[in-house]
């Protein structure tokens, strides 16, 4: 309200606060950014996970509910394959051609 000023305890606490309730989501997100923004085939297994309709929903519904979503371990093992097959289909396997914009 105005009546004091904030001292550098009230900001530990508000940053603890919201490091508890938001510091799983900016670990994903870090996660992702380490994992796929390194290099080219990296991005394009990023762009290959995109497609799926799991990704999508997971994506809409950790930004609709602030925090990371998923909740489902049998569609987690299944995008953690799809992952690891896009990895190795980009980085090892022939190269593809750029697609052409339709």
């Amino acid at each position: 309200n105005g009546t004091r000023m904030v001292t550098q305890d009230d900001l530990m606490v508000y940053i603890r606060k919201f490091d508890s309730k938001y510091g799983p989501t900016y670990f994903v997100l870090d996660a992702l950014q380490k994992l796929f923004y390194t290099s080219d085939p990296a991005r394009e297994s990023f762009v290959d996970l995109c497609e799926e309709r799991y990704v999508q929903q997971v994506t809409f519904d950790s930004y609709l509910y602030k925090t990371v979503q998923g909740n489902n371990p049998i569609g987690d093992l299944k995008l953690l394959g799809k992952t690891v097959s896009a990895l190795w289909e980009n980085n090892f396997g022939p190269k593809r051609e750029m697609q052409k914009l339709a």
